[in-house]
């Protein structure tokens, strides 16, 4: 039988545990506060192709964007981290992160896009998405282990290069520590099934 005394530290314990938990999730419902010299690197993997890596590196920071570059190219991104223009893609409106973030939140969104595929080539249309954040979990990818929020996106998507409507779920982790989405599974009609992980970063203080 659990003394008194055990009891109380048992309970203490898992105060503590719970705060940790609650102090994690707190800190990623925030905004990230991304900083010019964050470095993250990428790789891209599909069952069409070898693994192609790329790096972001950011160059400037305002209230409305963060400029920056994808292997020495240009790259733009909203305040929450989503991609207006990348060397693959341009988006009108693309939320795949809306902060703060919490468990059970959900949002829709529209885009108009304009993706230069690696298998398919130049595609551009306009896609309809709904987003939900599942849970908080600890995901491993080539950089490490992490602390992530799991996201859900589902959409349907029109374009001039289909015949048909296509449909696309993504499923991927943001996680707070590191400022940066760490993994991304995407799985869209018509097209190979990506999975995009961290590799390596460097953030600045």
């Amino acid at each position: 039988m659990m003394n008194l005394k055990s009891f109380a530290a048992a309970v203490i314990l898992g105060l503590i545990t719970l705060g940790g938990t609650a102090q994690a999730e707190d800190k990623g419902t925030e905004k990230p506060d991304v900083k010019v010299g964050d470095q993250w690197m990428f790789v891209l993997t599909s069952n069409l192709f070898a693994k192609l890596e790329y790096a972001w590196v950011v160059t400037s920071v305002s209230p409305t964007q963060i400029d920056g570059t994808e292997n020495g190219k240009l790259l733009v991104l909203t305040p929450d981290l989503n991609i207006i223009e990348s060397p693959q893609e341009k988006n009108s409106d693309d939320r795949l992160l809306s902060f703060p973030l919490e468990v059970g939140k959900q949002w829709s969104y529209g885009n108009d896009y304009v993706i230069d595929d690696i298998t398919w080539g130049h595609l551009d249309g306009h896609n309809e998405v709904r987003v939900a954040v599942l849970s908080y979990e600890k995901v491993r990818v080539p950089a490490g282990e992490f602390d992530a929020f799991k996201l859900e996106a589902k959409g349907n998507w029109v374009s001039p290069q289909a015949s048909i409507p296509g449909e696309s779920d993504v499923t991927y982790w943001y996680a707070p520590a590191v400022r940066a989405i760490v993994k991304k599974e995407r799985q869209a009609s018509y097209m190979p099934t990506y999975t995009t992980e961290l590799v390596e970063f460097h953030l600045q203080l």
